[in-house]
């Protein structure tokens, strides 16, 4: 992997999720939208077929959501989060004051939080997740937000993720 590529962290059960997606997309998913869009092609006039477009963008956006799988994935370190000894890395949950307020946030990819949960994620690469990364619970950091203000973060707790 070069310098230039980011590698993301996800937990072997996100890992084994996302894995399970990108197999039913590329087989049953773009079977079933080849299907859709043979029998809207088949009712008649294309350009005002709005059954055919319908099925087109939706064509797109699995071949996207595809490429998307195969890219994280091919980048991915699988491994359990390193919450050891309460230091905040990809993978851990976050309890921080931010700015004055009160605030519990995953630190890492979207594609690592369970399906329905309403944890906030917030990626490494953002400012606050470049400010806490690597910081231990008890620290108090600051980091300037794309607005230029200055914002100040105190970190209060860090445990491991778990779906």
């Amino acid at each position: 992997m070069s310098n230039t590529e980011s590698t993301t962290w996800l937990s072997q059960e996100a890992h084994d999720r996302l894995v399970a997606e990108l197999e039913t997309l590329s087989t049953s998913g773009r079977d079933e939208i080849v299907a859709r869009i043979s029998a809207a092609r088949d009712e008649g006039d294309l350009k005002e077929n709005g059954g055919y477009h319908a099925a087109k963008d939706e064509q797109a956006k699995i071949e996207a959501r595809i490429r998307t799988l195969i890219n994280l994935l091919k980048t991915a370190t699988v491994s359990e989060s390193t919450a050891a000894a309460g230091v905040v890395s990809p993978g851990t949950v976050v309890t921080a004051t931010i700015a004055g307020d009160p605030s519990r946030f995953l630190l890492g990819n979207r594609e690592i939080i369970a399906p329905g949960s309403d944890l906030t994620v917030y990626s490494e690469t953002s400012p606050l997740g470049e400010a806490i990364n690597g910081k231990s619970a008890g620290t108090t950091t600051s980091y300037t937000a794309p607005n230029g203000k200055e914002i100040t973060v105190e970190i209060t707790a860090v445990e491991p993720y778990s779906a």
